[in-house]
């Protein structure tokens, strides 16, 4: 920790089960706001699901959950938040999504945990509880100090998060050497990284290496130019590590692009951003050693193991992260005066759940994520 702060308490549930008989018996109510009907309702009932998850766990009868379809529509979660509000709820969890946050400030003296990703803050009494782009910058620069890895180039696809990852750069002030932008068309792709990485230039070295040497006195000329001619390229790169901030087949497209321009994991630190343990990353060539931030995988694994064995069903991602907001409200309410719900996330605070550790300070959220990579077609952990 850079300075030592005022309020810090580390949290587990364990610890939750500890304390129920103290301070106020006062009610703890929470409004759930979430699309339990529509596309997106199996996203909604797979947070509500998480959320009886972790009231059974708190195990605790001042706790109360108060669900209410918001229709994944703005005006439609306007409308269930007001009528929850005038029932004396003060403190959501929800939306999940930021398009729905609109006109939630008019409930000044309300705070609403939203399961967004967003950096920049909308509204003072929204806070976006979602696994940012910050958070993964902050771990991603974490282990750059680690290694001593001083070249770093970023790429960064056209897309409707760049925006995100070049907030998440300016603020953790990451040492990047330079930024480039890509097209994510697959062509485009592997057109960009040739670019980037000096491909032609490289290809052309070894070439004229090989003339150099054939018109050469030298007395080893041959055996040097058999060597040349199993080579692609022939230079060094001017970077030692390479941030690619993408997922799924655009981030494998870029990694097996950068291998067809000889780039190798094995001499370049391949990084990406939190892949949610994606298997497919384990049996693809040009994702082994590939390296990335996320939440703890153990305790990931064993919620994902226990929420199937509840209801025949895997968690989507944010699921995950909704099960520790309740442990959290829980715990800031018993730890604090519950009446000023508000105030309650202003305190700095360290708070550690299922998925990790995350700071709390002004109304915002970072998590302080761990670090793996891909090996031998398994996640190992860095730190």
């Amino acid at each position: 920790m850079k300075k030592l702060f005022n309020f810090i308490f580390y949290f587990s549930f364990l610890f939750l089960l500890s304390i129920k008989s103290s301070i106020s018996e006062e009610k703890i109510k929470i409004g759930l706001l979430l699309p339990l009907s529509g596309k997106n309702s199996e996203l909604g009932k797979s947070v509500l699901r998480s959320v009886n998850l972790a009231i059974n766990k708190i195990d605790d009868p001042i706790l109360e959950v108060y669900p209410k379809n918001n229709y994944d529509s703005p005006e439609k979660n306007y409308l269930a938040a007001r009528e929850l509000y005038d029932d004396g709820i003060r403190i959501f969890i929800g939306p999940i999504f930021e398009k729905n946050i609109a006109d939630l400030d008019k409930f000044n003296d309300a705070v609403f945990l939203t399961l967004s990703n967003k950096i920049n803050k909308k509204k003072n009494n929204v806070i976006y509880s979602g696994v940012n782009a910050y958070s993964q910058m902050d771990a991603i620069n974490k282990f750059l100090k680690k290694e001593k890895i001083e070249k770093t180039i970023c790429l960064i696809p056209k897309s409707d998060f760049k925006d995100e990852i070049e907030k998440g750069i300016q603020k953790t002030n990451i040492k990047i050497k330079k930024v480039f932008y890509y097209d994510t068309k697959p062509t485009e792709i592997t057109k960009r990284v040739e670019e980037i990485t000096k491909y032609s230039v490289r290809k052309q070295n070894v070439l004229d290496e090989i003339k150099r040497l054939e018109n050469s006195g030298d007395p080893n000329k041959e055996k040097k130019i058999e060597s040349l001619e199993k080579r692609d390229t022939l230079g060094k790169l001017d970077f030692d590590s390479v941030i690619i901030s993408d997922f799924d087949e655009t981030l494998k497209s870029v990694t097996t692009s950068l291998i067809y321009t000889d780039v190798s994991p094995k001499e370049i630190y391949f990084i990406t951003l939190n892949q949610w343990f994606d298997e497919s990353l384990l049996i693809e060539f040009g994702s082994q050693n590939l390296y990335f931030p996320s939440v703890n995988k153990k305790n990931y694994d064993d919620f994902s193991k226990t929420f199937f064995k509840n209801f025949n069903l895997y968690p989507t991602k944010i699921s995950f992260l909704s099960y520790d907001l309740v442990g959290l409200v829980y715990y800031l309410a018993k730890t604090n005066d519950s009446v000023l719900v508000n105030k309650i996330f202003d305190k700095q605070t360290v708070f550690k759940g299922k998925t990790g550790i995350f700071e709390i300070e002004n109304k915002n959220i970072k998590h302080l994520l761990n670090f793996y990579k891909v090996e031998n077609n398994k996640f190992k952990e860095i730190f």
